[in-house]
């Protein structure tokens, strides 16, 4: 049986991502054969299907680092046929054939059921990036991040990270500040529930080691000189996930923010989180994070249209999330 899948290669060293015809029986091994029905665009596919990062193991590889759908077999007990699931994270996408396809076939181990509130369609709405976002706000409350302690800063804010953390913080309470290069998008983070707008280069970041404390936790995308400002700006034993690079990968920092103010540094990994943490997560965002309806710019494309996006993405042209439509 054939179907339609997106897959990325290599053509006179060139990266080429397009629609193929692929072979059910070339899927690789795993446990659970999956009929997709959503998958999503992050920027790490669109890293990969542009070849601006080196993100897959081996090519060719059919991408997307998401899928949601409904499980047509499996030879593990913890699934039955019928069942819907999701895949985020692990190898998906990377060193294993990803969610742009028809039909997914993956190790039972990276399978989670889809909680009970989300739909197939919300949960890729949310996918990847809205992990993330979840995942740091977990994580940063885990070190005793509470909506009382003050505000709560999101850098690249308009992206699939930045909406979807401004539209949790605020459905949990937070008071929110933005920061974004585009000037045209304050009214829809403003919609997203940001209390705040800050346009990228329009305020001093300084040199200090230590400047004024503003921020009781921030949510970090940028990387590079962002990050470091957050350092010196977040207040006394406040938190930062780090869970983007889109600036850079230099950090040029001290620790004075680290031993006089307590700030935590926390890691966002995302890929190999924890089955139970995982789980937790989505549960959260199901039940506690996600709103009824998302405010959130949604995009639903097609697998033809997909390289129209990585393109704008890799470009900082896109705003909110893009769920591709599978089946």
């Amino acid at each position: 049986m054939s179907f339609q899948a997106f897959r990325v290669s290599q053509n006179n060293n060139q990266i080429v991502g397009e629609v193929c015809e692929i072979d059910i029986n070339d899927l690789p091994a795993g446990e659970v054969l999956i009929e997709a029905h959503f998958s999503s665009i992050n920027y790490k596919d669109a890293l990969a299907a542009t070849g601006k990062g080196k993100i897959m193991k081996s090519l060719p590889l059919i991408g997307g680092i998401d899928v949601s759908g409904v499980v047509l077999e499996s030879s593990d007990k913890r699934f039955t046929k019928g069942e819907n699931v999701l895949v985020t994270g692990f190898d998906l996408g990377v060193g294993h054939d990803g969610g742009y396809s028809k039909y997914v076939r993956v190790p039972a181990d990276w399978v989670v059921k889809l909680p009970a509130n989300l739909s197939l369609f919300d949960a890729m709405v949310v996918g990847t990036a809205g992990f993330t976002a979840a995942l740091s706000i977990v994580r940063m409350e885990q070190n005793f991040l509470t909506k009382h302690n003050g505000k709560v800063v999101v850098t690249g804010a308009t992206g699939g990270v930045g909406s979807l953390s401004i539209e949790f913080l605020n459905h949990l309470g937070y008071s929110v500040t933005a920061i974004t290069g585009k000037k045209s998008e304050i009214d829809y983070l403003h919609s997203l529930g940001a209390s705040e707008v800050l346009i990228r280069g329009d305020f001093e970041m300084g040199t200090r080691p230590l400047e004024k404390a503003l921020w009781a936790g921030a949510i970090d995308t940028v990387g590079s000189d962002t990050l470091a400002w957050l350092t010196r700006t977040v207040d006394i034993h406040g938190s930062i996930a780090s869970c983007g690079l889109a600036a850079g990968i230099n950090l040029n920092t001290t620790v004075m923010p680290f031993i006089l103010r307590g700030v935590n540094l926390l890691g966002i990994d995302s890929v190999a989180c924890p089955m139970d943490l995982r789980v937790e997560v989505w549960h959260r965002i199901a039940n506690l994070m996600k709103p009824n309806k998302f405010n959130t710019k949604i995009n639903t494309v097609s697998l033809h249209e997909l390289n129209s996006v990585f393109f704008d993405m890799v470009n900082s042209k896109t705003v909110g999330r893009y769920v591709v439509k599978i089946n």
